[in-house]
């Protein structure tokens, strides 16, 4: 039963939970836009992998928390959903690196870019789970869509070549060049000028502009991989919110590694189609989250070790990076 039960029961949480979660967003976003990174600045290793290790030691603080107050259940739940959003997120850094070469962003100011970007991310995906979470629950064979879409993803990511980013086929970026003019000159780090009276958004706005749409496409691929992990919306919210808010930290910490994952690729495709293989078969088969959990962290391990054997195999990412 328990294994059946954990897509139907939804954790009660009290009213004041969604303000104060807010709060520490929102706090921890201030901390790191007006006080850490209040200078603009070159993100180097060190920094980024301290950050990272913050963000993932409090998303794990918060899931210890999930199992004093709501059980092992929950915070197996939060745990598989966190890693599953999380492992998903590296393929966006991806698409961030190719928008930041694309519009020859300086590393300095790559920070702000991805901070703005990624609040943005932050409110759309309260929609994306609330429509995911009301469209099953209304119209519950929708989850075969969503396990179908699933599978389709990781079998098309598996085929895939490399990504390619064309900015300028971004339908949010056209329209919006139609109501303000774009300056090719970058004004030390400024989304807006205003010479002769006249405004003008830089590069910057606009390869946020190029994030916050490109992340709706990335949303439409993990919201539902999430949603099969459960159909909690306090779990399946906070779980994204602590992945997303890590996100900036992993990119600058592995920007430098990507092209050395060979493997990682073939590994997030076999985690789509495997979440939705489990939604496909969610009436027939109850996969316990335990065993979800250990599938996804053990092809994760698998996929970045065959990579780093590859990776001395064939002697890259010898030269050691900036700290």
């Amino acid at each position: 039963m328990q294994a059946e039960s954990y897509n139907q029961v939804h954790t009660q949480v009290p009213l004041w939970f969604w303000p104060a979660f807010a709060a520490f967003v929102i706090v921890m976003l201030a901390l790191d836009l007006l006080v850490i990174n209040r200078k603009a600045h070159e993100v180097k290793l060190r920094e980024s992998l301290s950050w990272t290790a913050a963000w993932v030691s409090l998303a794990l603080l918060f899931c210890l928390g999930v199992y004093f107050k709501f059980g092992s259940l929950k915070a197996f739940e939060f745990l598989t959903a966190y890693l599953v959003e999380y492992s998903l997120s590296v393929d966006n850094l991806f698409v961030f690196l190719l928008i930041f070469g694309y519009f020859q962003i300086p590393r300095e100011f790559e920070h702000k870019v991805l901070f703005w970007g990624i609040l943005g991310a932050l409110v759309m995906r309260v929609s994306f789970i609330l429509a995911g979470l009301t469209l099953i629950a209304k119209l519950h064979w929708v989850i075969y869509i969503f396990g179908a879409f699933l599978v389709y993803v990781g079998l098309r990511l598996i085929f895939a070549k490399d990504q390619q980013v064309h900015p300028e086929k971004n339908l949010a970026l056209r329209l919006f060049k139609r109501f303000m003019p774009v300056t090719h000159e970058l004004e030390q780090g400024r989304f807006f000028i205003n010479p002769a009276g006249r405004w003008l958004a830089t590069p910057l706005f606009v390869a946020v502009i190029v994030i916050e749409t490109t992340d709706v496409v990335f949303a439409i691929d993990s919201i539902p991989a999430v949603l099969s992990i459960t159909r909690d919306a306090f779990i399946a919210y906070t779980s994204n919110v602590f992945a997303i808010l890590g996100l900036r930290s992993l990119f600058f910490a592995l920007s430098k590694f990507m092209s050395l994952f060979h493997y990682l690729k073939y590994g997030l495709s076999t985690i789509l189609i495997f979440i939705g293989a489990k939604m496909l078969a969610a009436e027939f088969f109850k996969i316990p989250v335990g065993i979800a959990l250990a599938v996804v962290a053990g092809v994760l391990a698998l996929a970045v070790l065959a990579s780093i054997i590859r990776m001395k195999r064939t002697g890259q990412g010898k030269a050691p990076p900036q700290v």
